[in-house]
């Protein structure tokens, strides 16, 4: 047992002499715990809906009020125009349209009456799903109370439902880009912060600090054979999804990849960068895992940014997956351009340059 305890007194002091390990072990599991709670849910929350009525009833203006007054629901925009609440719904400002249709106070006695029409941007299935369970249950108690009230003795079917862009509420077509980011944040964002520690530990480092090679030279020689295994990925990701799962992209193929590149660019950036700062594997691995953890939570890959606490929200804007898998999820299932998606192209582009600058400053060349 002699040699045991001395190992184990040995890691013990090893790490109490770390400056940087403890207080991570301290913070990391503190900040998990205070925070994901609150940030992985699959409820759904703040369901935007617009209204499009072309009633103009007491029976219409009932059905938004309830709306309105919906815990879980926003009434975003009441138009008279069908195509502007279109807009809305693809360019991501609603999720839901809800149709009154004309002359529907008048013909709900009816027995075949216009039906109240539902439409869902189902990209995120469950939030597709949940959202219209919500607005059915809150439009048939609107409905019910104006039955009461005007005593009616039989009601016909007044509701009709249809998802826009997943009509199957396929969930894997919603996590299939999040996996697809997944897979660049570990291969892209480890992998490069890897070598350059393990250049550090082993000693190898210090013949570069010597050499003639500058700091982005250096830095560049790091990063493109992951960019380039980072696409090599996304192609067999694509591949896979396309025969497997039957899913193939609605948009441009080229729209994926330019997306793709620039999101490599930043993820192997921020990990050179983090490497730079870093003396041990331990070190970075601690931090390059904490940031994981907070792209998966926070980024909208597995759950809604909309359901977030309202300061959450904020905080996702400064996370780089956030507008990443916007694109993919875009692309894929609405079949969106650059053009239409060019503030998300804009922000990944901006990220690549700050990184990949960063990476090449901090890394401290000595002669």
């Amino acid at each position: 047992m002699r040699p045991f305890v001395v190992l184990l007194q040995k890691e013990f002091i090893k790490l109490g002499r770390d400056s940087f390990l403890p207080k991570l072990i301290i913070i990391l599991p503190i900040l998990i715990m205070l925070f994901a709670p609150l940030l992985v849910t699959m409820d759904v929350r703040n369901v935007k809906v617009a209204v499009v009525d072309l009633d103009h009833s007491t029976t219409s203006h009932r059905i938004m009020s309830h709306i309105s007054a919906a815990e879980d629901l926003i009434l975003y925009r009441a138009t008279a125009e069908f195509e502007l609440a279109m807009r809305d719904l693809e360019d991501g400002n609603v999720d839901i349209i809800v149709q009154i249709p004309k002359r529907f106070e008048r013909d709900m006695t009816l027995s075949t009456p216009q039906k109240i029409s539902i439409m869902a941007n189902a990209v995120n299935a469950t939030k597709g799903s949940m959202g219209t369970q919500y607005i059915a249950q809150t439009i048939a108690r609107a409905l019910t109370e104006v039955s009461n009230e005007k005593s009616m003795e039989r009601m016909p079917e007044l509701i009709t439902v249809q998802n826009r862009f997943n009509p199957t509420l396929n969930y894997s077509h919603f996590m299939i880009p999040a996996l697809m980011i997944i897979i660049f944040i570990l291969v892209c964002g480890f992998l490069p912060g890897l070598s350059i520690v393990e250049e550090k530990e082993m000693g190898t480092i210090e013949q570069i600090n010597v050499s003639p090679v500058n700091r982005f030279h250096f830095t560049l020689s790091k990063l493109i054979p992951y960019w380039l295994i980072g696409i090599f990925a996304l192609f067999i990701s694509m591949l896979i999804v396309k025969f497997v799962y039957k899913l193939s992209p609605t948009g441009s193929v080229g729209t994926i990849y330019f997306g793709a590149f620039l999101f490599i660019l930043t993820i192997s950036g921020l990990s050179l960068t983090i490497a730079n700062f870093s003396d041990t594997l331990q070190q970075l691995m601690f931090v390059l895992f904490f940031f994981i953890m907070i792209f998966i939570m926070m980024s909208g890959l597995l759950t809604p940014i909309d359901s977030m606490p309202k300061w959450a929200q904020i905080i996702t804007y400064a996370l780089p997956p956030r507008y990443f898998i916007d694109i993919l999820r875009s692309v894929y299932l609405k079949g969106t351009t650059i053009a239409e998606q060019w503030e998300n192209f804009v922000a990944l582009g901006a990220f690549s340059v700050i990184f990949n600058i960063l990476a090449a400053i901090t890394y401290k060349k000595q002669a």
